[in-house]
């Protein structure tokens, strides 16, 4: 079997997705490609190949003979996706490209209102003409060399498209809108390049999250390296207000560290030692060291920058329906004006001068890009924003399926509840003190490893409850511990055990306590002292997130494989539509199943591990805590990368808004597409309206009503 190779190249020169499509079809046309995926949003192509058969080298000389610019993506991940993605057009220093552009556009404005002044104002047709022309071949000198190579290629792109409206307003006598068409034409495209790197930024702004560089010790001296010479197991320092280089284990010191960068944590961490930190979190106050525990293409921030450049390259149903839609637009209008151009003249015998001009206003409607760009640009935006709060989602997709959902559905463990068992109360019974209840059950339980157990001696050390020496500790299994303490013995255990052991009890306290889903543990020796109950404890932001889910409209179900009684009590406390209990993993991909074909579209929310079934045959598989799982990480469709579940109603909020964003960008498309080639037949738009307003103005409108998204909050 061949071993196919991968390569990520950087592209530049992309501006739409025509030229997605242009370095697309130039590589498909190399033996040995196996799949190529290419992103003018993030101006990367992602390219799987037969080594046998072809190199990298000549798969950059194709794309670059397609007229782009191909470098290869080098392992750095903290290397800018664009290089130019950056630098902003109002900084000191702009790249060489920009820096000719601006001047281009400079000249060609004083040019262009010098001849429009002489054209109107005087009778010297002749010098406002040959100015116009200037104003062509400077603005449009890299349009129509594009457009002729276009030509020789056979593919009609729109810079020949343009190439043609121009030349063909000249050959009429419309100088002024010929050169308007290259002039704003050119604007277009550098704004519109302009306006594509802002969005790019936000993928750059993740890169940027993490240092460069490390402070290491090594051979008993601190040493400055770059990250990447940084080694799993090398000790670095973190002082107060730098950002952590790496993942590692705080090995010496303390500190609390902001997360919020990672997964969207309102408040600082405290760490001490033994705790994980991670890649681009700040550290806030203290100081300490930390043992490397990744290498810096293989941390947290490393992972999350890929897994959102590939998210992005994953095309939505939406996206795909326009691309295709784009595709029949472009040569439809074409052929519309081909039609106008020759009929009314040939068979009516209408003036040709009056419908080429017409045509050649079509021509220009034709340009789709305003609508291709419509859907990937909002898409973008979603994800990215989406990432800088702590939520990965993993492709277009899940953000218009998690739009339509009519379902939340939530595993309990880990998921609504903590996970580990807590004591919620310390009853006292028979005139002992709870202080003494507490004492005497910790310091037996402190030799048993039973979770129910270390909740005990959890609960005593947290109120500084000090434990005694305890002697002849024996288990009797499935029911409770006993043991000596002071030479007298104490029983800790279920009713059942002092049922057997005919210790009486408060039966009806044990049973209240039970139906509010906790676990009563009976403490006594000759008459029961006391009562602790214990508990799995519902996450604080539980409560309020179910409330906002059902407020949103959404039902709201829960799947556990704990008893009955456990999950009814949970159930109520939460406001949960309905709860299934004493599931097992097949079970709950049956109730998944049941729930998809009886409301609709599901989402479900779980740990990322125990429940990765369920999770892959929901709509859309939401998993908890992917900071510190690899596993959640890659099989979610959504990951949280804190165990945050008060992040979900910001999900389906934002999901929500991106369609409707991705909607209103297609609607208006279409609509001032379709009213400017109307609008053509009765001469009301004019070449330069059309540039203007049907392509320029239409694609930058498009892409700052998109960029609303990454300021969602």
């Amino acid at each position: 079997m061949v071993e196919l190779k991968d390569v990520k190249l950087k592209i530049k020169g992309m501006d739409c997705p025509t030229c997605a499509m242009n370095v697309e079809n130039a590589v498909r046309k190399l033996n040995g490609i196996a799949e190529i995926n290419v992103d003018f949003i993030i101006g990367k192509a992602a390219i799987k190949y037969d080594p046998s058969y072809t190199s990298t080298s000549e798969i950059r000389e194709a794309i670059e003979k397609a007229g782009y610019t191909a470098l290869v993506d080098g392992k750095d991940d903290h290397e800018v996706s664009c290089s130019s993605c950056s630098t902003d057009i109002f900084e000191e220093k702009l790249p060489l490209w920009k820096q000719r552009n601006i001047r281009i556009i400079a000249l060609s404005s004083v040019l262009l209102a010098v001849g429009l002044l002489i054209e109107y104002v005087t009778e010297s047709t002749a010098l406002s003409h040959i100015l116009f022309l200037f104003v062509g071949v400077i603005s449009g000198y890299s349009i129509v060399k594009k457009g002729i190579s276009s030509l020789l290629k056979k593919r009609l792109d729109m810079n020949f498209l343009m190439t043609i409206a121009a030349v063909g307003a000249f050959s009429i006598g419309y100088g002024e809108e010929g050169a308007s068409v290259l002039y704003l034409f050119f604007i277009a495209e550098f704004l519109e390049d302009y306006a594509g790197e802002r969005a790019r930024k936000s993928i750059g702004a993740l890169i940027k999250l993490a240092p460069e560089t490390a402070v290491v010790k090594r051979d008993g001296k601190e040493v400055n390296v770059h990250v990447h010479e940084v080694n799993v197991n090398d000790i670095a320092v973190v002082r107060p207000g730098e950002k952590i280089p790496l993942d590692g284990i705080v090995n010496n010191g303390e500190s609390s560290v902001n997360q919020a960068a990672i997964t969207g944590e309102s408040m600082p961490v405290h760490k001490k030692t033994g705790d994980a930190v991670y890649a681009g979190t700040l550290n806030e106050h203290g100081y300490f060291e930390l043992k490397v525990s990744r290498r810096s293409e293989e941390t947290v921030l490393s992972k999350i920058v890929r897994l959102v450049e590939d998210a992005e390259r994953k095309k939505s149903p939406t996206e795909k329906f326009v691309d295709k839609f784009a595709r029949y637009y472009t040569p439809s209008v074409i052929l519309l004006a081909l039609v106008v151009a020759t009929v009314p003249s040939l068979v009516f015998g209408k003036p040709f001068d009056e419908w080429l001009y017409k045509a050649l206003v079509l021509l220009v409607i034709s340009c789709p890009c305003a609508l291709a760009i419509s859907t990937p640009v909002s898409m973008v935006s979603g994800i990215t924003g989406a990432a800088r709060n702590g939520v990965l989602i993993k492709g277009g997709n899940y953000i218009e399926e998690m739009a339509k959902a009519k379902v939340f559905v939530f595993d309990k463990t880990g998921t609504l509840t903590e996970g580990r068992p807590v004591v919620t109360d310390t009853l006292e019974v028979n005139n002992y003190p709870a202080k003494e209840i507490l004492e005497i059950a910790a310091s037996i339980e402190s030799l048993s490893e039973h979770p129910l157990a270390r909740a005990v001696v959890a609960e005593a050390e947290s109120g500084g409850v000090s434990l005694k020496s305890v002697s002849e500790f024996r288990a009797v299994p499935g029911k409770g511990v006993r043991a000596n303490i002071d030479s007298k013995t104490y029983y800790i255990g279920s009713p059942a055990m002092f049922s057997e052991l005919s210790i009486p009890f408060q039966q009806a306290k044990v049973k209240e306590l039970e139906e509010e889903g906790k676990t009563a543990i009976l403490v006594g020796n000759q008459e029961c002292m006391g009562i602790i109950a214990i508990m799995d404890k519902i996450r604080d932001a539980a409560p309020e997130t179910i409330r906002l889910l059902k407020k949103k409209g959404m039902r709201v179900e829960m799947l556990t494989g704990d008893n009955e009684r456990i999950a009814k009590a949970i159930a109520n406390k939460l406001g949960i539509d309905e709860y299934h209990a004493g599931l097992l993993p097949e079970d709950k991909v049956r109730m998944i199943e049941e729930l998809i074909q009886k409301y609709g579209k599901v989402v479900m929310v779980g740990d990322g591990v125990n429940d990765a079934p369920a999770l892959a045959k929901a709509n859309v598989g939401i998993a908890m805590g992917a900071i510190g799982s690899d596993v959640a990480l890659e099989t979610a469709d959504i990951a949280l990368m804190h165990d945050d579940i008060s992040k979900l109603p910001y999900l389906f909020e934002m999901s929500k808004k991106t369609v409707g964003i991705v909607k209103e960008n297609i609607f208006t498309s279409i609509a001032v597409k379709g009213s400017f080639a109307v609008l053509a037949f009765p001469g009301i738009v004019t070449l330069w309206m059309a540039v203007a307003f049907g392509d320029m103005g239409l694609s930058l409108l498009v892409i700052i009503n998109a960029m609303r998204l990454s300021v969602f909050k």
